[in-house]
């Protein structure tokens, strides 16, 4: 049996009666407690998917003191993770997160840049996913302040903070790119990152010095302010080709910023890449509607989000999804795909 348009909806009575069984049996095996008969809770969920039941999500809610809702929070401000970024690394996470989410019957409620104020006191969530925190997040802060869990997406880079995390091998990437920028030719390439201490700006340092000693190479590596944007980009590259001519690419890991210093070497004469090659870290819409297309990395975000997910709710007491494993243990890196190299023009010298 079944409702039509309009009619009452069957309640939980309603399935009770119909398996001859008491309602307290009904909640029981419909919510996944108390002991109930594996062969009687089977009965009791076909029989309530034939009546077409749905539980009252809020009064679960209530019941359980749960909110059955997790955030996806991070502190970098819009003038990076806006414009064709918000349509590329915030919601190719998001998209993903929530899909996940969904799975477990949990909403993902989406957070504007948390800079200060209140963003995720004003929302009823069970836990967080923080997207790269900085050393001194002010998402982490105001979750620790509610005492709620969270998971990092990208290692956290506070000595204190033991989170678990989702790791985006930050060090990796840069290897990647850096090596692939050696095999096109470049011997004076510079890094250009963020002015934070996110984890793809600290670990993307540490590899690029590696290289730099390895290689030989002169190490130049300039930072700029992420709420600055494509301007800063342009701005900081403008003044580092000024300082150092002899830079034959530059490895930007901000993709607005890179966009920024495509622009900065059109005015300053230089061809890409004959000159000049250019690589960025995300592969998103601002890398392939550049132009010159970027190479950027591949960073398997869809994986890299379910996994987190998963990860947040293993902290909730929520088991992984039927025929799934759980997610990988913190430190190890979730995503089991490695990141890998989108081959552009930006890069890509004639030989």
């Amino acid at each position: 049996m079944t409702t039509s348009h309009g009619a009452r909806r069957p309640t939980i009575a309603d399935v009770a009666a119909a398996a001859q069984v008491s309602r307290t049996t009904v909640s029981h095996a419909l919510n996944g407690i108390g002991k109930v008969d594996p062969r009687t809770r089977e009965r009791i969920k076909k029989v309530a998917a034939e009546l077409g039941y749905r539980p009252n999500l809020r009064a679960q809610r209530l019941r359980r003191g749960q909110a059955r809702a997790i955030a996806l929070a991070s502190s970098m401000p819009f003038a990076v993770a806006g414009g064709p970024s918000r349509l590329g690394f915030y919601m190719e996470v998001a998209a993903a997160a929530a899909e996940r989410a969904l799975v477990h019957d949990y909403a993902l409620v989406l957070i504007p840049p948390v800079q200060s104020g209140s963003a995720l006191y004003s929302v009823d969530i069970d836990g967080a996913i923080v997207v790269e925190p900085e050393a001194d997040d002010p998402a982490v802060a105001q979750l620790r302040e509610r005492g709620l869990p969270y998971v990092a997406l990208g290692r956290p880079t506070a000595p204190d903070d033991d989170a678990p995390y989702v790791d985006l091998h930050g060090g990796r990437v840069v290897e990647l790119l850096l090596d692939h920028l050696r095999d096109q030719g470049a011997r004076n390439p510079a890094l250009v990152v963020g002015a934070g201490t996110r984890h793809s700006s600290v670990d993307a340092r540490a590899a690029y010095e590696r290289a730099a000693a390895a290689h030989g190479w002169p190490p130049v590596v300039a930072t700029a302010p992420e709420d600055g944007g494509e301007q800063a980009g342009y701005d900081r590259c403008a003044a580092l080709l000024a300082e150092h001519p002899g830079t034959d690419a530059l490895c930007v890991l901000v993709d607005a910023f890179a966009v920024g210093a495509v622009r900065a070497l059109r005015d300053a004469g230089r061809r890409i890449p004959d000159d000049v090659m250019v690589v960025t870290r995300y592969d998103g819409l601002r890398a392939r509607t550049c132009e010159p297309p970027l190479t950027a990395v591949d960073l398997r975000l869809d994986r890299a989000a379910a996994d987190a997910v998963e990860l947040l709710l293993a902290r909730l007491g929520t088991p992984p999804a039927a025929g799934e494993a759980g997610p990988a243990e913190s430190g190890d890196g979730a995503p089991a795909d490695e990141p890998r190299l989108v081959l552009r023009a930006s890069s890509l010298r004639s030989r």
